[in-house]
């Protein structure tokens, strides 16, 4: 399975991130995946990231981290001639995917419609903020604005400072998957229908999609989510506590598990203390709850106090930086990280992070590093079956 796709060609003409990283899981599981990029400049990400001499280079490390496994190749989709060469490529491929604002690609001519009649079995994947229909289908729409429009930012943070971006572009990478699921599923049915289809990404949609309790708790219960800082809205103790050293997330949801706790504290008593003694009573004396257990958790360190409360079967884990996640033996023996070995245009290795599964205990992994800007535009123009002198002509007149 991990090169369940490998007969799939997927054409990748998105930017920054929900795209990119949708095709970067198609390439995981072996799909060829040609990322089609603006003349000179190419996808934006390749200017970003937290190193400034990458940026120059265009081989940023927002551009890095998601972009292996890909060949590049520059076509100008405004000129004539990068319009007939996307049709080109529009006819041996199964899959385009794009992440322009809805519009953009009928102003060039390139949309759905016209690409279906060069190849009625391609399935196009458009990414968008809102989706392709609606009265904000032309808003523009990055992560963080989608965080606060879909109601992410209202429940991130405690009650005193919400609302809170989450730290890391999780809208974006919500999309992106959603995009490579429906992406995966529509190859599928391909199989059996021998039709392509459009698909139409909401950014919006996809993450409302994954906040199932809180959306859930509004529309059965009529109950507003609200931000909980770092306790958990179910049950309590079950949240972050902090001890003698470091933070340890607990998440003691049955009554075993609290009762566990106070015999491993030597605190039977709080068992049978009215405010504790079952679930909805600690809910609503949580803070005293919650003072009691940090000043017992204080003689130890978060460390010695994930391995106690897990032997006796209360869940518990440290709250660790990302080079401490990364640092763990139990990611380090997986085979999580990849590496690639002084990688053209970066002059140095570049580490990135593989996919969250295993099949029949196997890592699924992409051959190549992130291509420089353009690197593979004549071996693929050539197999196209375009000549040397063609070649020359597009790059002459700004059409690739």
């Amino acid at each position: 399975m991990h090169d369940a796709l490998s007969s799939f060609r997927v054409l990748d003409l998105t930017n920054v991130l929900a795209g990119p990283f949708a095709c970067h899981q198609l390439a995981h599981l072996g799909a060829e995946v040609i990322k089609v990029e603006v003349p000179h400049s190419g996808d934006l990400a390749r200017q970003l990231g937290a190193d400034a001499d990458l940026n120059r280079e265009k081989m940023g490390i927002s551009f890095l981290a998601q972009n292996s496994g890909k060949r590049s190749i520059t076509v100008n989709l405004k000129h004539p001639d990068g319009k007939a060469v996307l049709k080109k490529l529009v006819e041996s491929a199964d899959v385009l995917v794009e992440n322009f604002r809805p519009g953009v690609m009928a102003r060039l001519g390139l949309d759905y419609d016209v690409l279906k009649a060069v190849n009625p079995k391609l399935i196009y994947c458009a990414i968008s903020g809102y989706g392709a229909d609606g009265p904000m289908k032309n808003l523009p729409a990055y992560d963080q604005i989608i965080q606060g429009m879909s109601g992410v930012m209202s429940i991130t943070g405690a009650p005193d400072n919400a609302p809170y971006r989450v730290g890391y572009p999780i809208a974006d990478t919500i999309g992106g998957l959603t995009a490579a699921f429906a992406i995966s599923s529509a190859l599928a049915g391909r199989a059996h229908t021998g039709k392509g289809c459009f698909i139409d990404v909401s950014m919006l949609e996809s993450t409302l999609a994954t906040m199932g309790w809180a959306v859930s708790n509004f529309l059965v219960a009529g109950r507003e989510p609200q931000p909980m800082g770092n306790d958990n809205v179910t049950a309590s103790p079950s949240g972050a506590f902090n001890t003698g050293d470091g933070l340890i997330n607990i998440a003691a949801n049955k009554q075993e598990q609290f009762d566990a706790i106070c015999d491993l504290l030597g605190r039977a008593e709080l068992k049978t203390d009215p405010r504790f003694s079952e679930r909805q009573a600690r809910l609503k004396h949580r803070d005293v709850l919650t003072e009691i257990l940090e000043d017992a958790f204080s003689c130890d360190s978060a460390e010695v106090w994930e391995q106690k409360l897990n032997a006796i079967g209360v869940p518990a884990g440290r709250v660790l930086s990302v080079p401490q996640a990364l640092n763990l033996d139990q990611v380090k023996q997986r085979d999580f990280e990849g590496t690639f070995d002084d990688v053209e245009g970066v002059g140095r290795d570049v580490h990135i992070v593989r996919t969250g599964f295993l099949v029949d205990g196997q890592r699924p992994k992409v051959a190549s590093p992130p291509p420089q800007l353009g690197e593979h535009s004549a071996d693929i123009l050539s197999e196209l079956g375009y000549s040397d002198d063609d070649i020359k002509t597009f790059r002459a007149e700004g059409a690739v």
